[in-house]
């Protein structure tokens, strides 16, 4: 390109180099000069097209309500088990019914599993202590959260590509902004 340049500038003549008329007229100092593939690559065009997912991409949690979840585009009604890629319908109504028989399909799991992390409603409860010790014999840590910060910590986990899944059960409808009357 610098040649072609150099070529356009100086003209041969019989009196040695002289300058050229296009010296004066370089598309360069023209504002409407169009850029093509000859042009410097710095001035050009540069798109990107995303056509699919990454492959291996994991389940993100997108939004929650007292109804259930969004995942990955996916609706989800009441309490949820995600085993990264899956996502199972849990049987259990609250905190209370979270027992050895419910989290068995957490332990079962190949490859195996580093953290379950356990959403309970709007606030933080109580799991049964067999529960935990059963998750312990096994070697599953345990992450007992409201489910607001159980749907955060899980799309942090799985985003680091760790060995994570999640049990969640939708929060209540909040009462707090309601007008009492007395």
């Amino acid at each position: 390109m610098a040649g072609a340049m150099c070529a356009r500038l100086f003209q041969r003549s019989t009196r040695g180099l002289t300058l050229s008329p296009a010296a004066f007229t370089s598309p360069f100092q023209c504002r409407a000069h169009r850029l093509g593939p000859s042009d410097d690559e710095l001035y050009q065009r540069t798109t990107v097209s995303i056509m699919q997912k990454e492959p291996g991409a994991a389940v993100m949690i997108h939004s929650y309500s007292p109804r259930g979840f969004t995942i990955d585009d996916n609706k989800v009604y009441g309490p949820c088990a995600l085993l990264p890629p899956a996502i199972l319908q849990w049987n259990v109504a609250s905190h209370e019914d979270i027992s050895e028989e419910s989290v068995s399909l957490f332990h079962l799991l190949e490859p195996r599993i580093e953290i379950l992390i356990l959403g309970t409603g709007s606030q933080v409860e109580r799991i049964n202590p067999k529960v935990l010790a059963l998750l312990r014999s096994k070697r599953i840590a345990v992450e007992v959260q409201d489910t607001a910060n159980a749907c955060a910590t899980f799309n942090f986990m799985i985003s680091e590509r760790r060995m994570v899944a999640a049990g969640l059960i939708p929060p209540s409808v909040s009462r707090a902004l309601e007008v009492q009357e007395e």
